[in-house]
């Protein structure tokens, strides 16, 4: 096998292990708390406890992924992921479960950005935005894949199985990376900033904590509000020490990229709605639709399909055209897909009321994503891939968690047919506000002879990021 499909397929399984864990619990949830107790608390930090940890801790791994290498930092998490997932797996407990939950999330931070970053060290320019769209198609299927595949796991088996599962890609990714070699650590590696990585995890943790307890506990309980001071302090604190640090972990020069900053305040309201979204409409077809949790990932699978048939393409197309013009027209189409689902009744019609919408919302996923992604990770230098895809990552999932911890504001008590509309307005407005971002911020790269395909890429790219440094975006 070539060592760039190597690569890739590596760099598509541990993404997508990391993503579909976080999306595959929902379905588990009443089955996990029916035997382990504990009730609503127990499936409420069943799921954030994953995702405090892996926000809190990406950025760090951005940076120990650019200093110590990309594939051993990859190892590493693969390690822990199946560690934490045997202990998720074997809980006796809810709180075993819950620790097992965080340790979890800490792995699943250790994979992303790597993975991303040994696409963007190995394949050329020309070649990252159809790479990327396959990792991209791929990845963000899991989010889609996640309800149909832990229903069936959880309907025909138990919730456990969730866990074991994990183990067996795991062991096949660490079989095929044997062929890739080991990475040396960054020869012209800076020192990593501990402190900048501990005021980061604070600032994250604290923050995410309170925006996810402040539903239980009201702002004004001290279970809120300390957690978030502490963090917004942090925050603070974190943005004027990297300002003044000499060795940086998130140098705030990424930020002079236009298509970086932009690309990230678009992923903010992109990334809010695709996770409002497919949450809200899985819920609303379990719990007041009535469909069973295998019924309802069967309802949502559509944009799995679309995504895997022409994430890929849309990624060729935005390296050839430009990605301005699929990061306007991508997020508007979604939108209008969620749009035409308010069309909802109490009895509800699926191929009438739903699967219109859900199909352009897989075809707006497909010309969203990949050049999404290839529009920030162009405008960083692919020594400091590592640590760009950890920015990304760490603006969409926190984007998505802000959204999930507010769905009570918009829809309501219930996602009932009357909330469900309110949620599908609601993702709608992001998207749009998303579109315009883009469209207001991004510009296109300019044309290269390699881009463009005048002169033919490298047979093999180096495994070294330096030899395919990615032009800047247009000013």
């Amino acid at each position: 096998m070539e060592r760039r499909t190597r690569v890739l397929i590596v760099a598509i399984v541990v993404s997508f292990i990391a993503f579909l864990d976080g999306a595959v619990i929902n379905v588990a949830l009443p089955s996990l708390a029916a035997e382990l107790g504990g009730g609503l608390a127990l499936q409420q930090w069943a799921v954030d406890a994953y995702l405090l940890t892996l926000g809190a801790f990406i950025l760090l791994a951005g940076s120990l992924s650019d200093s110590f290498g990309r594939l051993r930092i990859i190892r590493i998490g693969l390690y822990g992921f199946a560690v934490t997932s045997v202990i998720c797996a074997i809980a006796p407990s809810g709180i075993v479960f819950i620790v097992g939950r965080a340790l979890q999330g800490a792995a699943g931070a250790l994979l992303v950005p790597s993975s991303l970053a040994i696409i963007i060290a190995t394949f050329s320019k020309s070649e990252q935005g159809r790479a990327i769209g396959q990792w991209t198609a791929w990845t963000t299927s899991a989010f889609l894949i996640g309800p149909l595949f832990g229903g069936l796991l959880v309907d025909l088996v138990s919730w456990r199985l969730v866990f074991w599962i994990n183990v067996l890609p795991i062991a096949v990714v660490l079989v095929m990376m044997h062929a890739l070699g080991r990475d040396e650590p960054n020869p012209d590696r800076e020192p990593i900033d501990w402190v900048g990585a501990a005021l980061g995890v604070v600032g994250l943790g604290g923050t995410v904590f309170a925006l996810i307890e402040q539903g239980r506990f009201g702002w004004a309980s001290p279970v809120v509000w300390v957690p978030l001071v502490v963090g917004l302090a942090a925050l603070v604190s974190f943005v004027l020490w990297e300002r003044r640090t000499r060795h940086p972990m998130l140098p705030l020069s990424l930020f002079g990229a236009r298509n970086f900053a932009w690309g990230n305040v678009a992923t903010l309201f992109i990334y809010a709605a695709f996770s409002l979204g497919p949450f809200a409409l899985t819920i609303f077809l379990q719990q007041f639709a009535g469909f069973s949790a295998t019924m309802a990932g069967l309802a949502t699978l559509p944009p799995t399909i679309m995504l895997v048939l022409f994430g890929s393409r849309f990624g060729t197309l935005s390296t050839r055209y430009g990605p301005r013009i699929f990061m306007t027209i991508g997020p508007l189409v979604v939108g209008v897909g969620y749009l035409l689902t308010v069309m909802v009744q109490a009895e509800l019609n699926y191929w009438l009321h739903l699967l219109p919408g859900i199909l352009l919302m897989g075809l707006g996923m497909a010309i969203t994503v990949a050049p999404l992604t290839a529009a920030i990770l162009g405008a960083v230098d692919p020594a400091r891939a590592g640590i760009g895809s950890a920015v990304n990552n760490a603006v969409a999932r926190i984007a998505g968690l802000v959204a999930i911890a507010s769905i009570g504001v918009i829809v309501g008590t219930q996602l009932d047919v009357a909330g469900y509309r309110r949620a599908a307005v609601a993702t709608a407005v992001f998207l749009v506000i998303g579109g315009v971002v883009s469209w207001l911020g991004i510009r296109n790269p300019t044309p290269t002879p390699e881009a463009t395909g005048a002169t033919p890429p490298a047979a093999d790219a180096p495994s070294h990021g330096s030899a395919h440094v990615p032009p800047h975006a247009a000013e």
